[in-house]
Order: structure tokens, then sequence, then C-alpha cells
């Protein structure tokens, strides 16, 4: 592969996950970004008690995220063969624990406003 470009690495991953649970994720992704971004507007602030507590799962998030992509991908940790397979195997944990971070913070303030009313 002598060019990489945006178009092949999405090809890539459409063919990875199929085209449907890919395009699923994406639009999962951004609609918990744009609900997080929303609650930061709102509140006009970053409550640390609930940072703290969505970290907290981000472990499982990371452990998670590798899992189900080695599920996906039918492969274990034992394939592992070089430096850019770590690469991404650490790239795909640091997502996961992000992603499940920023789902439990947004869960956690609408539960809380919720609660508020």
């Amino acid at each position: 592969m002598q060019t990489f470009s945006f178009l092949t690495l999405l090809a890539v991953f459409e063919e990875m996950f199929g085209r449907g649970l890919f395009w699923t994720m994406v639009a999962l992704s951004a609609i918990f970004g744009l609900l997080f971004l929303s609650i930061l507007i709102r509140e006009r602030r970053l409550e640390s008690r609930l940072f703290v507590r969505a970290q907290l799962l981000s472990p499982l998030g990371a452990m998670a995220a590798v899992a189900f992509v080695q599920w996906m991908t039918n492969s274990h940790l034992y394939h592992i063969g070089g430096a850019i397979d770590v690469i991404v195997l650490i790239a795909i944990a640091v997502i996961g624990a992000a992603g499940t971070t920023l789902v439990a913070y947004a869960a956690q303030a609408l539960a809380l406003s919720f609660r508020r009313r």
C-alpha cells in the first residue's frame, strides 16, 4: 500500500465491521459527542464529581472496546505480531475509554437534571 487516504481507511473499517454496524457506531458516537457538548454548554462547566465517577468506568470501556474489535475481527491477543498491532490496540483501548467516559458523564448529568425537576 503506497498511498494512504481517508477513503481507504473508511473502506477498511466498513469491510471489517460491516457497513451497517460501522455507520451505526459512527452515528452513536456523533450523538453521544453532541449530547456531551450540549450538557457542557448548558451547565457551563464540567462537574468534577460526575467526571471522576465517569472516569472510573473508563478501564471497563477500554477492555470492552478491545474485546469487541477482537471478536469482530475473529482475532486474539496472541495474534499481535508487531509494533503497529500494539499501537492500534492501544488506540482502540483509548478510544473505548474516552467514549465510555463521555457516555457515563452524559448519563449521570441527564439523570441528575431529571432528579432536580
